[in-house]
């Protein structure tokens, strides 16, 4: 067995998004197109000799392949041991926990989270640094640089190994240890929560759905709800993970998990539904007859954590992106604790989480997490809503009820314009960023306009700076608005429009959202002219 050096030269395009690098299946297939990019990896963290990493994925199709890859490069680059998941799965929260419990220099993570797998559809790589979390702009644009000057990369010429037999190999003198994927991160959801609360509500009758969604948490699910907690034996469904997702989306939402929300809503409904997806760090929660937003959820998930053991203490503060909405601001509010507004990315919360500035953080692209990892953590939400459910005895309907009584609801939801033409979204957006500075005093659809800008973020941490993160909006009666372009598509570019309404209470505040948004919906439109530029009238996905 040998390290060998290829030869290679750059191959455009393998700029890291905000969750790493993302293509379609065939294009990372491509001759030396993830070879170069693991290699970039590698040399942007200062080498990989002497260096222990963690290595998974959600199992998506050619996940198998790449991690072999992966391997043989770590070996020939040096590295001295890797924890990979067994069959080369982990889900993205576990790999972030192992990097941790490990303490280990990182880790490849193989994922295109909630975007399709399969042979056409898509794939995708990203690095976590020594704290678990996703990898700051700064090494991101290192891989970028290498990207574009790379000639060589180094790989071992060994034989594949099996992944799927749990135990200690070596790799051309590299420790590879393959581990059980579930068991620590289900041994650290019980230090967390109040196992033996959540098994009694379960013994007492109370029935949930988990939708797994084909994806990476069905193994983590049937463990933890159906073995550990009592949960009824096809509380998980769609639990086998499948190399294609089944050929559904796995991204959990109300248009995607279409099947999860017509049981919830149908008769004889379960008392609570969830989903994850592809690589289970975003989750949906859904009551018997009742959706909730992200951004509702981690609003509710802050003001009640105290109830789970690991959050008995308190919380240090609360974290939110900058499109979610503002309900989660209230409640830090009233518990006198810090509130941040970050730009989209997981990464930002890294930081706050690691300076203990912040505890729970949450996008609103269903995501929702706190400074147990580094990363969402699709399947822990699910659990810190069991465990307020088992402790206060409530329905998710009644919880919901009596939150926003206390604090106010932020109507709210996404439309999503999906797959447009690249120039014409980059056009839509720099005319509205180029009318900004008109706006401001402007009425339209009864609502004055009291401000608007593009988004810029300075790290509270370690100063850092970012720009350019979304157009936002502001009403002067609370409404907002914020258009941003997403960096975790593959094909052409998604125009996410995030609407927002504040209604204070007592009364206004069981509205259909789409209906109490309405004005709101109007107004983005004309103000983007999302029809001019695109000739989109309706978006692809709401939520």
């Amino acid at each position: 067995m040998t390290a060998l050096t290829i030869a290679t030269q750059p191959i455009a395009g393998q700029k890291p998004g905000t969750s790493g690098l993302r293509k379609k299946t065939p294009v990372f297939m491509g001759p030396h197109y993830l070879q170069n990019f693991v290699q970039a990896i590698f040399d942007a963290i200062g080498g990989a000799a002497g260096k222990t990493f963690v290595l998974g994925g959600d199992g998506r199709y050619f996940n198998d392949s790449a991690a072999q890859i992966i391997l043989k490069m770590a070996a020939a680059n040096g590295a001295s041991r890797v924890i990979v998941g067994q069959g080369a799965v982990l889900s993205t929260p576990a790999a972030s926990h192992l990097i941790r419990l490990n303490k280990t220099d990182g880790g490849i993570i193989m994922s295109a989270s909630h975007n399709p797998g399969g042979p056409e559809e898509d794939f995708g790589v990203k690095f976590n640094m020594g704290n678990g979390g996703p990898a700051p702009e700064a090494v991101t644009d290192a891989m970028y640089a290498i990207t574009q000057t790379i000639a060589e990369y180094r790989i071992s010429d060994a034989p594949d190994i099996d992944l799927n037999a749990v135990g200690r190999v070596t790799l051309d003198g590299m420790v590879v240890d393959v581990v059980d994927s579930v068991t620590d991160y289900a041994a650290l959801m019980e230090t967390l929560f109040d196992f033996p609360a959540i098994r009694a509500m379960f013994a007492g009758g109370f029935r949930m759905r988990f939708d797994a969604m084909c994806a990476v948490t069905g193994p983590y699910g049937t463990e933890i709800l159906e073995n550990r907690l009592g949960a009824a034996p096809g509380t998980v469904t769609h639990g086998t993970p499948l190399p294609d997702f089944g050929g559904m989306h796995p991204d959990p939402n109300p248009t995607w998990a279409h099947e999860l929300m017509a049981e919830m809503f149908g008769a004889d409904a379960p008392d609570f539904g969830a989903a994850s997806d592809g690589d289970g760090d975003r989750n949906m929660v859904v009551g018997r007859g009742i959706y909730v937003s992200p951004s509702d959820s981690l609003a509710v998930l802050a003001a009640n954590a105290h109830l789970a053991p690991g959050y008995a203490r308190g919380l240090a503060g609360v974290a939110r992106s900058m499109p979610t909405s503002a309900a989660a601001d209230r409640v830090a509010d009233a518990l006198g604790i810090g509130k941040y507004e970050t730009p989209t990315g997981w990464k930002f919360f890294g930081n706050l989480l690691d300076a203990g500035k912040a505890t729970l953080c949450g996008e609103e692209s269903f995501g929702t997490g706190s400074d147990h990892v580094r990363e969402k953590d699709g399947l822990w939400a699910v659990l810190l809503w069991l465990n307020i459910l088992a402790v206060r005895q409530q329905t998710v309907a009644q919880i919901l009820a009596e939150h926003w009584a206390q604090f106010g609801r932020n109507y709210y939801s996404r439309h999503d314009f999906e797959a447009i033409a690249t120039d014409k979204a980059d056009a839509m957006v720099a005319a509205l960023r180029a009318s900004l500075t008109t706006l401001p005093g402007r009425e339209i659809e009864g609502m004055q306009i009291e401000a608007a800008d593009d988004f810029a973020y300075t790290d509270p941490v370690d100063g850092s700076t970012s720009a350019r993160q979304g157009v936002r909006i502001l009403f002067a009666d609370g409404s907002r608005i914020v258009m941003r372009l997403s960096g975790t598509g593959t094909e052409g570019a998604t125009l996410r429009v995030y609407l927002e309404r504040y209604a204070p209470g007592p009364e206004g505040l069981d509205r259909d959202p789409q209906e109490a948004l309405a004005p709101v919906i109007r107004a983005a439109h004309a103000l983007a002219d999302i029809a001019g530029f695109t000739g989109r009238t309706t978006p692809d996905v709401i939520t």
